[in-house]
This record gives structure tokens, C-alpha cells and sequence, in this order.
């Protein structure tokens, strides 16, 4: 392991209510007038936020452009990351859910420009992280990409978005419990790298919005605020540390996998939260509380209400530990038996035949 340890966080973090047309300003804070913004959006986000967040960066003397992405591939952030050179672009923003902010943050890494943050729902951690998951690549885990200079999050834009996706953001903050346990049983038995305060930030993640279930559940300004500055939280353990262990375990393993062999994908967030309840049993934690708490939220909490098969659950539980090899787990390193991973997903009640 390198004696050098870097880390690179967000220089701002803004989360507020009706603050869309503030870009302008935070810019102006932090990057030279002249600079140039590209900003990666979803069709939908356009019609609705783009055009307050162009205003506001114009009123405040940048030149800006835009470029529509409908999927998060590799093919695509690598022409995001063209385009901004052939546009002598500075900084590059991500504006909307999590396909947005992959393509961005990936793209900027790629051509070594500034990185803004603007998520329109609070589907996952990947609001703040220095990691984007892309299609493209041969498996679909997250890919080093470049930490957000900030992040900008009005709550009220949030607020108005698909109930089910910001939801999914509380299914992947549980998945903490079980990522922060498989990195310290890393550490205990293959003897990697384990830092402390990165972890138990991870954990104090899943310990809030656990508290505050009810006004999320409820979907009040106060949840929706505990809920983003949870998972704004996550993404700067996942900064601190250098890599996505103390947000990504044994559950995003599973995760990853459904996301593989199912004919109809869960959102990722969904999926890590039934992951969890599953790698609970495991770790001998308390599943039953996290499928509670799930439960109670509106989550999915097993195959049927993920819109997934049982057998299509089996496979993903039996080829998650070959996802990542090089990351131990409470799985193990070998593939997992049919037989096993049927009595595993049976007793913790994600499949019911």
C-alpha cells in the first residue's frame, strides 16, 4: 500500500430550498469569469431546471452550452469529454439524476476539467463521490472519476421529483450497515486498508436517515433535507477514504449483479436495500430491522416488489462475489452454490417459492 494518502473533497456544499438561480453566484466564488460551463442533462431535467441554471450562470458573465444524454455509458462520456474540448469548456456540471452526474463527472476526468454537482433527485451517493458507475465497460461497477469542485442541491426541485427515486437514495444509504461491516472484515483478514473516520462517517449515513424514516417516508422538506446531506455525506467518506468501500460492499455486489441478469433492472438504490437485508443475515445483524425499515419507507423489500425473478435473484447472489474478486466480503471468494444462495434469499423472505 502507498504511504501517500490523497484526498480531494468538495470546496462547497450548498443545500437550500429555491436556490437554483444561485449557480450563477457560487460560480463566480469559485472559477474565473471568463470560464466556459458545459452542462450534461437529461431530457426531462432540461424542459424543467436547465434553462434557471443557463440564466443565472449567464447573469454572472459565463458562457454556457448544454448536451442531452438519455443512458450513462462509457461511449458517451467520452464524447462529453470531446465536446468540451473542442469547446474550450472549464468546467463541466451535471444536471439531474444519476445518469447526468456519471457522464459528467467521468467526462471531466477524462479531459482533466472542473467538476460541478447539481443533482435533481436523491436516488444514491453518487451525488458527491468521486466514482461514476457507466455501461460500456465489462462490468458495472464504479469507475474513478473526477471529485465535484461542489455540489448544489435545492431541495425544492428535489422535492418535486418521482417519489421511487428519491426512495431508492434511502435503500442504497442502508446498504452502509453492511459495507462499512465487509471493509473492516477486509481489514481483519486480508489486512487492507481500513480508515476509520471515513467508515464510521459511511455509518453515521445510514444512522440518520434510519432516525428520520418517518419524515422521509413522509416526504417533508425537513426528510428530504436529511436525506441529501446523508448522501452527500456518504460521497465524501467515499473521497476520505480513496475508494468506494465505505459505501459499497457485499449489498452493491449484489446490486451490480441484478443489474447484470435481470430482464428488467431495479433502480440501483432498490436493489442495494434488499442486498442489505440479505448480507445482514450474514453478518448475524438485525435483517429483520432493516427489511422493517425499508418496509415502512416504501422500499422494495424482496423480488416481487424489485419487479425481478427468483431466479434471476439466485444467479445475481450466485455470481456477486465474482463481480469484484479483489474486494473481500462476507461472501467470500468463490461463487456461492445454487442450492445456498435459494436458502439464503428463502429465510431472510426476498424470495418466497
Amino acid at each position: 500500500m502507498s504511504s501517500v494518502h490523497y484526498i480531494d473533497l468538495p470546496k462547497r456544499i450548498v443545500v437550500g430550498y429555491d436556490i437554483l438561480n444561485s449557480v450563477g453566484l457560487h460560480f463566480k466564488q469559485l472559477y474565473p469569469r471568463e470560464s466556459g460551463v458545459l452542462i450534461v442533462t437529461g431530457p426531462h431535467v432540461k424542459n424543467i431546471a436547465y434553462s434557471i441554471v443557463k440564466d443565472s450562470l449567464e447573469d454572472s458573465g459565463f458562457s454556457s452550452w448544454s448536451i442531452i444524454v438519455d443512458n450513462a455509458s462509457a461511449d458517451i462520456a467520452l464524447d462529453v469529454a470531446r465536446e468540451a474540448d473542442n469547446d474550450r469548456v472549464d468546467v463541466i456540471v451535471g444536471l439531474g439524476g444519476g445518469k447526468s452526474i456519471d457522464v459528467a463527472k467521468y467526462a471531466a476526468k477524462v479531459s482533466n476539467k472542473n467538476f460541478v454537482s447539481i443533482p435533481t433527485v436523491a436516488s444514491h451517493d453518487g451525488i458527491a463521490s468521486p466514482y461514476a458507475s457507466l455501461k460500456g465497460f465489462d462490468k458495472p461497477i464504479s469507475r474513478l472519476a473526477k471529485p465535484p469542485d461542489a455540489i448544489i442541491v435545492d431541495i425544492s426541485l428535489v422535492a418535486s421529483a418521482p417519489r421511487r427515486y428519491n426512495i431508492a437514495g434511502f435503500g442504497d444509504l442502508i446498504g452502509k450497515f453492511i459495507s462499512v461491516r465487509d471493509w473492516k472484515l477486509a481489514s481483519m483478514i486480508k489486512g487492507e486498508y481500513y480508515g476509520e473516520y471515513a467508515a464510521s462517517l459511511a455509518l453515521m449515513s445510514a444512522k440518520h436517515v434510519s432516525t428520520y424514516y418517518r419524515e422521509i417516508a413522509a416526504g417533508s422538506i425537513e426528510g428530504y433535507r436529511v436525506l441529501l446531506e446523508a448522501l452527500v455525506s456518504s460521497g465524501v467518506a467515499m473521497c476520505i477514504a480513496g475508494s468506494t468501500r465505505p459505501a459499497s460492499g457485499s449489498e452493491h455486489l449484489f446490486a451490480h449483479a441484478l443489474a447484470m441478469v435481470a430482464k428488467n433492472p431495479p433502480l440501483h438504490g432498490e436493489a442495494v436495500g434488499v442486498g442489505a437485508v440479505i448480507m445482514a443475515s450474514l453478518h448475524n445483524l438485525n435483517w429483520r430491522k432493516i427489511r422493517r425499515l425499508l418496509k415502512t419507507i416504501g422500499a422494495p423489500t424482496n423480488a416481487k416488489e424489485l419487479g425481478v425473478t427468483t431466479d434471476e435473484v439466485i444467479e445475481a447472489l450466485r455470481i456477486a462475489p465474482t463481480i469484484r474478486p479483489e474486494r473481500y466480503t462476507i461472501l467470500g471468494e468463490k461463487q456461492l452454490d445454487e442450492t445456498v444462495a435459494y436458502k439464503l434469499a428463502k429465510r431472510v423472505e426476498v424470495i418466497e417459492d
